[in-house]
């Protein structure tokens, strides 16, 4: 029955690995192209970015004027008035400026989602990689233990190994087979995953990752001193122009007690006692009697204090994720260094007591151990490199600044 396991778990392989091979082959960068350009994660920051240029075009209109054309039964009957709205200087000064800063935030919100969907795709794609490295490595491990296996039986039927070590022979390389098996199909979700970030479709696997999973690149990041910068990350820029949109607005709101006067100039004709076409002018000047725009200074206000309050914690929260990338990325780098040494000792130990076993110096049990320490360093290895490569790429988009953007 076991062997049987061995051999269905072989063949699954087998599939998988064509399967695999059939796919469109597909690099980092492609995957992060891909998923910046028809990934679904930017359409709302894409369409806020057009609101936020709308409303700047709607705050740097002018207001049209009204062309009014009366008649009345007194002299002179006939009246055309020209009726041209405008601002006071400092209202449309603050509305632009408001809408301007607005308009910046969400430049900055796109700017960070961008960054956040090729961070997506960076994060996905070492995922894929590292499950197919991990599944390279299991199917490694299943050919050596069926290979141990066999000469278990060989030394068995020539009288150096027991019945006893066969089974467990037989068990292990059962065991390691259906590990394989399991990783790779985790290497096919991973892919599938990588599919749905770079927005294709992921009713079946199309694509097969080609980079190899070596140690990440060194962010080019300015050293951590303790001072302060005077870029801010594009989070905190955002919220400091929406910080400043709101200043601005509530400003305006105070400014705007009286709305928007108008100038009117037209024409008197029909008079038969003064023939001709006569001129009229006039100002108006709206009165705030009944309303004195408290509720949209209220409003304003309130839309301050919160706009204030966000900065504060989006401050607070990029200064914790950057020191949290900061502190993983070097414990990543430090056990990277630590499972190279552990790797080499664990392989040199591995093939000495296989070799040891050969020679009847060494027991089944104490091979059989040596090859899974092996097994474990090398998987937590690839772990490590795969941990590195995603805070390094984290710390590199959390800390973007809006001088930075690609």
């Amino acid at each position: 029955m076991v062997r049987r396991c061995v051999v269905v778990a072989l063949t699954s392989l087998s599939f998988l690995r064509a399967l695999a091979n059939a796919q469109t082959p597909v690099s980092r960068d492609d995957a992060v192209a891909s998923a910046v350009t028809r990934g679904a994660r930017l359409g709302l920051a894409r369409a806020d970015t057009a609101l936020a240029y709308a409303q700047l075009l709607s705050a740097r209109a002018l207001q049209n004027p009204t062309l009014s054309a009366t008649y009345s039964k007194s002299a002179p009957p006939y009246h055309l008035i020209l009726d041209l709205p405008f601002d006071f200087p400092t209202q449309r000064g603050l509305r632009v400026g408001s809408a301007r800063a607005a308009r910046a935030a969400a430049q900055y919100t796109f700017a960070f989602e961008r960054a956040g969907a090729a961070l997506d795709a960076d994060t996905t794609y070492t995922r894929a990689v590292a499950a197919r490295e991990k599944a390279q490595l299991s199917r490694r491990n299943a050919q050596d233990s069926d290979s141990l296996r066999r000469m278990v039986v060989a030394r068995r039927d020539a009288g150096d190994a027991s019945d006893l070590d066969v089974e467990l022979a037989t068990v292990t390389a059962g065991q390691a087979a259906n590990i394989a098996a399991a990783d790779s199909l985790t290497y096919l979700s991973q892919v599938l995953d990588l599919q749905i970030v770079m927005g294709l479709a992921a009713d079946q696997v199309a694509i097969a990752p080609t980079d190899s999973l070596t140690l990440p690149p060194a962010p080019s990041l300015p050293p951590d001193s303790g001072l302060p910068v005077r870029a801010a990350p594009l989070q905190v820029a955002a919220a400091e122009a929406a910080l400043e949109s709101a200043r601005l607005a509530a400003r305006l709101q105070h400014r705007s007690i009286f709305s928007s006067p108008s100038l009117m100039a037209g024409i008197e004709t029909g008079d038969s006692s003064e023939p001709g076409i006569l001129p009229t002018f006039g100002l108006s000047i709206p009165l705030p009697l009944l309303n004195r725009n408290r509720g949209p200074i209220a409003q304003a206000e309130a839309e301050h204090a919160r706009a204030r309050a966000a900065l504060a914690l989006v401050q607070v929260q990029s200064r914790t994720e950057i020191a949290r990338a900061r502190r993983e990325l070097a414990i990543a780098t430090v056990k990277i260094e630590r499972d190279r040494l552990l790797v080499t000792a664990a392989n040199r130990v591995a093939s000495m007591s296989l070799t040891a076993y050969r020679e009847g110096a060494s027991t089944l049990p104490n091979v059989l151990e040596a090859q899974r320490n092996a097994r474990e360093v090398l998987a937590q290895y690839i772990d490590d490199l795969a941990d590195a490569w995603i805070f390094a790429a984290e710390l590199r988009v959390i800390t973007l600044t809006p001088t930075a953007i690609p």
